[in-house]
């Protein structure tokens, strides 16, 4: 608290049960789907392409998950939050005049003395920019460099996820853009 910041994690650890609910909550339309500024979108005017493009730009395929590995957190900050405040985790809460915008600046400043790094500092043709992801470096980098599309593509045919002959035939594309893509300082 000495820099008047109280770090609370919102996410960590999430198994391939706990992501595909996910993915298939916001396939199926029981959780909003975003555009890169945070605005929703109108989930009826998506086809299942534009359906899988919108999830993937803010998580992950399950298999592909870096929560999987045990080395990336999603961070708020408690003491910035006004009574009854809901964290959403959106770009707004962590820009200029965001709830968060404290925590972003700080984290900027500091995270890379602990090993730690964005690795959604920026949009990148992938993921979103996503400020309050961090990522454990020592741990992490070796994570992804050890994980094949073959492992991802094993885990999916075999789950009930939602979309996934469709996401089975871009693995390939997806593996690439949304989960080698990421920036490794920052």
């Amino acid at each position: 608290m000495r820099e008047g910041i109280d770090l609370a994690v919102f996410s960590a650890f999430r198994d391939f049960e706990a992501q595909a609910k996910i993915w298939n909550l916001k396939y199926s339309g029981g959780r909003p789907l975003y555009d890169a500024d945070g605005t929703e979108i109108d989930y009826a005017t998506l086809t299942e392409d534009e359906r899988i493009q919108c999830i993937l730009n803010w998580s992950a395929l399950p298999g592909a998950s870096r929560h999987h590995w045990g080395t990336d957190v999603d961070v708020y900050d408690r003491a910035a939050m006004p009574a009854g405040y809901r964290v959403r985790l959106l770009p707004e809460e962590f820009g200029p005049g965001g709830v968060f915008e404290h925590l972003g600046k700080w984290l900027e400043a500091n995270i890379a003395r602990f090993d730690f790094f964005r690795p959604y500092a920026r949009y990148n043709g992938g993921m979103f920019s996503e400020p309050w992801h961090l990522s454990y470096a020592p741990l992490s980098i070796p994570a992804l460099e050890a994980l094949t599309p073959e492992v991802v593509e094993e885990a999916l045919a075999q789950s009930a996820i939602l979309g996934r002959d469709k996401v089975l035939a871009r693995l390939p594309e997806i593996f690439d853009r949304h989960v080698r893509n990421v920036c490794l300082a920052g």
